[in-house]
């Protein structure tokens, strides 16, 4: 939550040299400010303003090569490394889609931006960092050694603003909404959820009946979902990882969900964390912070799409995870036997 009135540029970057270890997110809640005030006190002195709209920051980042997408919410964080391309504008939804890199991208929430370098014993280290209206991080896009360098000049140049003042004004961020729930809709909600035939229609169900996921969730009931343990998360994880199956793992802010298609090779706890770190892809949960957990059944074209998806405390979405059920590589057989197997929750929140 930031404060009305934030601490001023300069004691800003006084704090962040007196606390070089701190990560950027920690810093600015320490500081009570937003993360893109954080970042603002430091236009001029390795940070620029650049245009945040994803039609000009996605093709801008394709001329970078290999680089690091990261995607994040409160409770996870989604890493993934490789090359932008394919991307697909769009005024509500843009899309961009290589083998290694798939996000969801909503243009609206991507309001601030900006082209951030800072020297260290092992050279340069650069991203482009977008923020939404209240200057949480959406999503932020790290250079690698293998990354084309020489190319950075040109591709701030090209995106910088002519603002390029060091505060920055933020919005009060949007709650999260709450399980909104409409029992009177119930037998409405369970006869059109078994007609879906594709796992988009659900959301637009929910919206129709006035419910929202979460809310949906709680009162569907068999066959079409199942409350599980919050624990069995980390199950889940460890079960998939020692089956070798491929899964698709979606995290998503209001501004990019972030997907990860692949198997779980090596799982590294510690403290509340889980971790997932693989060649190409890292991922890291806490598991502390998993208040619901369910298992979700959808009906589609191609057969029954099962899920497990956490939610916080608030109610906002963590995770999903799906089974991959492409031509070749189909593991959802042995993705529901997993599922199957989780432990159930005895007492659903209300």
């Amino acid at each position: 939550m930031t404060q009305q009135v934030p601490p001023s540029p300069e004691n800003i970057r006084t704090f962040i040299a007196e606390n070089p270890k701190l990560r950027a997110r920690d810093a600015a809640d320490k500081l009570g400010i937003a993360e893109a005030q954080l970042v603002a006190a430091h236009v001029g002195q390795g940070a620029t303003r650049i245009a945040a709209h994803p039609d000009r920051i996605i093709p801008a980042a394709e001329k970078l090569g290999e680089v690091m997408a990261l995607t994040r919410v409160e409770a996870c964080v989604h890493e993934k490394v490789g090359t932008y391309g394919n991307y697909h504008p769009g005024a509500h939804a843009a899309m961009t889609l290589t083998e290694e890199i798939d996000l969801r991208i909503f243009p609206s929430h991507w309001v601030h931006a900006f082209a951030v370098e800072a020297a260290t014993d092992d050279g340069p280290r650069r991203s482009l960092q977008i923020f939404d209206a209240a200057g949480d991080a959406v999503h932020k896009i790290h250079l690698r050694d293998t990354s084309d360098h020489a190319a950075w000049p040109g591709i701030v140049a090209s995106l910088a603003l002519d603002d390029q003042s060091q505060g920055q004004d933020v919005k009060p961020r949007t709650p999260v909404e709450a399980a909104k729930s409409r029992p009177d809709k119930l037998d409405v909600l369970r006869e059109e959820w078994s007609k879906l035939t594709d796992t988009h229609q659900f959301l637009r169900l929910c919206a129709k009946l006035k419910m929202n996921r979460l809310g949906a969730y709680r009162i569907a009931g068999a066959p079409f979902v199942r409350p599980l343990d919050p624990k069995a998360a980390d199950e889940m994880l460890n079960a998939v990882q020692r089956a070798g199956i491929e899964v698709m793992i979606f995290v998503g802010n209001r501004g990019c969900i972030q997907i990860h298609t692949g198997p779980l090779r090596e799982l590294r706890p510690m403290g509340p964390w889980q971790n997932v770190m693989d060649p190409g892809f890292n991922l890291h949960l806490r598991l502390d912070k998993v208040a619901e957990l369910w298992a979700v059944e959808k009906p589609t074209q191609r057969g029954p799409a099962i899920s497990v998806e956490a939610f916080d405390t608030e109610g906002g979405i963590i995770f999903q995870v799906f089974g991959v059920g492409k031509e070749g590589r189909d593991s959802r057989a042995d993705w529901g036997r997993i599922v199957a197997g989780l432990p159930t929750r005895e007492e659903v929140p209300a």
